[in-house]
């Protein structure tokens, strides 16, 4: 999806279970049985059992592809704090994958946090510290939120003294970091993959996989918005 804010965020939220599904049943008429067949197989595999969160991030190159392994790994939710560097995905590196990962933007690091741990994150900041974890040694028995910082300089220190933990990625070259974009990539490989093996309950449930879908059904289907606030209207 594209950014999800107090406009869009509640579209479907006073609809009960079954409305949503007859709602996407109209709306899946507008597409083909191959797209509907791609977003039933897809939904099955997105969490927010992890999610992300991107401080200042001012390499639009960077912030794309970063969205682009959230949507490989099946990570749904990036959350972006530009009190700073305007968030701003290049459609070339991104791949389109900004159309299927929600992104949700905060003024400042302490309002991502807050609004994180309201919905039960623990907050990880992903840099060498002195009470670090190895990535392999992270635990993700509860949701997890992982906070990359900024190119040049990395997390703020508010992002670094408000954070539940710490986690690293084990270097063995000269170079003493990974670029964010790889940072990323690396560790959402790895958490999503011990998640899947883990016995975990990291799925989305049936309800999120449906209002999901009908977010999805927006971006595919010509002025989708508009199409789906009419079928709102048919359907209420």
């Amino acid at each position: 999806m594209p950014e999800i804010n107090r406009e869009n965020e509640k579209m479907f939220a006073e609809l009960t279970f079954e409305q949503k599904k007859q709602l996407y049943e109209r709306a899946s008429e507008f597409f083909s049985d191959n797209k509907r067949q791609l977003f039933d197989r897809l939904v099955q595999n997105r969490t927010r059992h992890i999610s992300v969160v991107l401080e200042n991030i001012y390499q639009s190159h960077n912030a794309s592809a970063v969205l682009r392994s959230c949507d490989c790994f099946g990570v749904q939710d990036v959350h972006v704090v530009e009190d700073r560097n305007p968030f701003n995905p290049a459609g070339d590196v991104a791949v389109g994958s900004s159309k299927w990962v929600d992104y949700y933007k905060h003024a400042d690091i302490e309002a991502a946090y807050e609004h994180l741990r309201q919905k039960g994150y623990r907050i990880v900041a992903t840099l060498p510290h002195e009470r670090d974890t190895m990535i392999t040694e992270l635990p993700i028995d509860q949701p997890t939120a992982l906070v990359f910082g900024t190119e040049l300089t990395g997390l703020s220190d508010k992002a670094i003294e408000k954070a539940d933990a710490y986690v690293k990625i084990p270097m063995y070259g000269f170079t003493e970091s990974f670029n964010i974009s790889v940072c990323a990539a690396l560790s959402l490989f790895y958490l999503t993959e011990k998640m899947r093996a883990s016995n975990i309950h990291w799925q989305l449930s049936e309800e999120e996989q449906t209002t999901l879908k009908l977010y999805w059904s927006m971006q595919v289907i010509r002025d989708g918005e508009k199409v789906m606030k009419h079928l709102l209207e048919e359907l209420l």
